[in-house]
């Protein structure tokens, strides 16, 4: 069962898919989500089918004190927007600092900075995902 990991963003979202055990999260593209929200979804609906996705999980930011704000309200909005196209099982994730997580393994691995933008958010996605199948393993 292969799953989705999505860092949901204003400018990109990450997409990460896991290895067919679910076992390890792979980083497979970064969507430029400025424009139109049909061809976004258009585009992870191709993604699911193409890797044969069963679950999704969406990194959920809640923040540092666990409380929703703006930017999980609009993560809300694109999970409802997702779920309407796809009857897959979709899971919110606690995604606090993955982003700073991704920016840091980028950082120490040299990564320059006009490749940053292109790669943070799968790195991202890589972080959210894995997260969720280290838990279910548990």
């Amino acid at each position: 069962m292969r799953i989705m990991g999505i860092d949901y963003g204003d400018s990109r979202i990450g997409i990460a898919v896991s290895d067919p055990f679910g076992w390890t999260a792979q980083g497979v593209e970064t969507i430029n989500s400025k424009g139109s929200e049909g061809k976004v979804l258009d585009r992870i609906i191709e993604l699911i089918k193409q890797y044969n996705v069963e679950k999704i999980v969406v990194g959920y930011p809640r923040n540092m004190n666990g409380t929703i704000g703006p930017r999980a309200e609009k993560t809300d909005q694109f999970i409802k927007l997702l779920s309407a196209r796809t009857d897959i099982d979709i899971i919110r994730w606690d995604e606090r600092l993955s982003s700073v997580a991704a920016n840091r393994t980028m950082h120490e691995i040299g990564t320059k900075t006009a490749k940053k933008k292109a790669i943070v958010d799968q790195i991202a996605a890589c972080y959210i995902l894995q997260g969720y199948l280290d838990s279910i393993k548990n």
